[in-house]
């Protein structure tokens, strides 16, 4: 086996070039990356980013367009009952059975996958001795937080090589999502391949790598301090009282190259090294502006997104 073909093996997510479209709208366009064996892989994007369909291909619910993909060393075309076997997927949406209890549910998925609770109870125990109480419990009844625990338990039944999870933790309250990521942690040192993809650019930070991804094209892809280091702007954050005016206002002022809505901040790029705080206080001093406050700012994950879209 030639030295290529072992670097390849080694790799549990390859895709090359893939694409699929909709209705003549292209949800991937050319997206291509490699996951590395046990890392934790963020695919970063908006609603409508193409994070869904990019999961629902490499998992082999859907057929790409054109391009190539392999999960664990196996074609996503030709493969995909291995493949099936390999990984484990948690969708956006709750797709368990809500008639079900939770031990039911749990049962059911154990059973597809020829294996038991019991067997890879290991695993998914710090998960599921969360939702143990409530076993009897129909899993529609559960709270959001309880739901989400659920499917992860059920993702992981079968002891999968590879983890896909899509959008685990929108509209889950912020306390789960702190436990989700915890979670997350402990599973990578179990030795597991997890790609996650979230529309919230502040969990980005909480990955190896991460891939920036809108309208189904891939921006970046580095580890999140490399974007940011990269961003190689000035940065300035800005509020005053009247913090609509204010937008406006600085997005007509010739040396400010961006100005977005952060929070209850505004962020500026400045195009024009030699302006000063005091010169765009005064600016915004001389169109009505009181109580301003201009601060330096390191850049987010957002702050780089933004500047890729441009």
């Amino acid at each position: 086996m030639s030295l290529q073909n072992n670097i390849q093996a080694m790799i549990p997510v390859q895709c090359r070039s893939l694409n699929k479209t909709y209705k003549k709208i292209p949800a991937l366009q050319d997206v291509s990356f490699e996951v590395n064996p046990g890392e934790l892989f963020g695919i970063i994007g908006p609603d409508g980013a193409g994070k869904t369909t990019l999961f629902r291909i490499l998992t082999t619910l859907l057929l790409p367009a054109s391009g190539s993909a392999t999960v664990d060393g196996y074609d996503v075309v030709k493969d995909y009952k291995e493949i099936r076997k390999r990984v484990g997927y948690m969708p956006g949406r709750f797709s368990l059975y809500q008639d079900l209890s939770v031990e039911e549910n749990l049962t059911f998925f154990a059973s597809v996958f020829n294996t038991t609770i019991e067997e890879n109870y290991d695993l998914i125990k710090d998960i599921y001795c969360q939702i143990e109480p409530f076993k009897k419990r129909r899993a529609g009844a559960l709270s959001g937080g309880m739901k989400q625990k659920l499917a992860l338990s059920c993702a992981l039944i079968h002891r999968p090589s590879v983890l896909f999870l899509d959008e685990p933790t929108t509209g889950v309250d912020p306390v789960s999502r702190k436990e989700f990521w915890e979670i997350l942690k402990k599973l990578k040192q179990e030795g597991i391949t997890i790609l996650v993809s979230t529309p919230y650019m502040d969990e980005a930070s909480l990955c190896d790598r991460i891939a920036l991804i809108n309208n189904g094209k891939i921006l970046k892809i580095d580890t999140p301090e490399n974007i940011t280091n990269q961003f190689g702007k000035i940065l300035w954050t800005l509020q005053s009282r009247n913090m609509h005016t204010l937008l406006i206002d600085l997005r007509e002022h010739p040396a400010i190259g961006s100005c977005f809505a952060f929070g209850d901040t505004h962020h500026v790029t400045i195009t024009n090294e030699q302006l000063k705080m005091d010169d765009l206080k005064a600016y915004l001093e001389g169109k009505g502006h009181v109580d301003i406050v201009i601060r330096p700012a390191g850049a987010t994950i957002e702050d780089c997104f933004m500047d890729l879209l441009k």
